[in-house]
């Protein structure tokens, strides 16, 4: 793709994430919430009953959307290509599972932050301050050498354990498609909240159709937050940060058109005001998103293009979705409860380590 194209796919792809997600605000889902990764794997874990917290329960069909979207243009175009897992997934795991904390205790992931700073919420202009630094600390860990030893790709059925490379690369597109069939029959087993953020929601079709667009995009333009934060950085590329600058502007002309708009800390959806913690949370959130190659709705579109290693990051965020409530970590409009910010400094520290240990030694040089 030539660097102009791909320039305008970036920065058109967040037109049009910012847009839909006005769109799907108005049509039922949460306010300054109408996509947020990390919110949505939140609610489908405890959907799942993987937790208790009968607010924050419903199968975001948006998920599999944005997962099936970026699956299906691979295929469609032969780029669909499975990654085998690296030798570092617990690695992987652990970081991935704090970054979904850091998610909860700002309330929201990057891209829920862009939708809130459109929107006039200044404790999210807070979060982006610290998701700058975050992603500032992954790329110079980067630079230092920082690797995860990535997976190799392998050709489904090339003979050298490409059978089971494919096989691995299709569970998530098949846990997608399982979470559409138990929203379609709604299983006894399956919770839905009656009220709170987890009972509010745009139509089914809607919301599907919505995420498969922006999936089909995301695997189109190669679109990431985080990595246009770390190219801005490491590589100078001022562009690949426009695709973020976008949201913003989409989201900010789109909450003016419906009257949402509100310039403030106080009184904000699903929001709280304690700076320090917003600042912190996103910082984690930049810091660790970096460092596996991806935030939430990245590992959702990599997990669709083959990518087992995402898979690894999805199932972590699914686990961290559920704990973060069940353990009392996650925040809420009132503020960040004790557990909350202890699991953030925890999390700091351990993405810290592992940056400052994960160097091969053909690059700690």
């Amino acid at each position: 793709m030539a660097v102009k194209a791909e320039r305008v796919w970036f920065v058109g792809t967040g037109v049009v994430i910012g847009g839909a997600a006005i769109a799907l605000m108005v049509l039922g889902n949460p306010a300054n919430m109408g996509i947020c990764a990390a919110c949505f794997i939140r609610d489908t874990a405890g959907a799942l009953g993987l937790d208790g917290a009968a607010t924050v329960q419903y199968i975001r069909p948006e998920i599999a959307g944005f997962l099936l979207g970026a699956f299906l243009l691979a295929l469609a175009r032969r780029e669909w290509s499975p990654v085998q897992v690296s030798g570092s997934p617990l690695i992987r795991f652990v970081i991935a599972f704090f970054i979904m904390v850091g998610c909860l205790v700002f309330l929201g992931c990057p891209l829920r932050m862009a939708l809130r700073v459109g929107a006039g919420d200044l404790n999210a202009v807070v979060g982006l301050a610290g998701f700058f630094a975050g992603t500032e600390l992954g790329a110079f860990a980067l630079k230092k050498g920082f690797s995860l030893e990535g997976g190799e790709k392998s050709d489904l059925g090339d003979g050298s354990g490409g059978v089971t490379a494919g096989i691995n690369a299709l569970v998530m597109p098949a846990f997608a498609l399982l979470l559409l069939v138990f929203l379609a029959v709604k299983p006894a087993f399956i919770k839905f909240s009656a009220e709170g953020p987890g009972s509010m929601h745009a139509p089914v079709a809607v919301a599907f159709i919505a995420a498969l667009v922006i999936g089909v995009l995301c695997h189109q333009s190669n679109f990431c937050i985080a990595g246009g934060f770390r190219d801005l950085f490491l590589l100078k590329k001022g562009w690949s940060f426009a695709g973020y600058l976008a949201i913003i502007v989409a989201a900010l002309a789109g909450s003016l058109v419906i009257g949402k708009f509100k310039l403030g800390f106080a009184g904000q959806p699903i929001a709280h005001t304690q700076a320090l913690w917003n600042f912190l949370g996103m910082t984690l959130v930049g810091f660790g998103s970096v460092l596996i190659g991806g935030c939430p709705l990245r590992q959702l579109i990599k997990a669709g293009q083959g990518d087992a290693n995402a898979g690894v990051c999805i199932l972590a965020f699914f686990v961290a979705g559920a704990t973060a409530h069940n353990f009392g970590i996650a925040a809420s409009p009132s503020g960040v409860p004790f557990n909350g910010k202890v699991a953030v400094l925890a999390g700091l520290a351990a993405v810290a380590v592992f940056a400052a240990l994960c160097r091969p030694k053909s690059r700690a040089a």
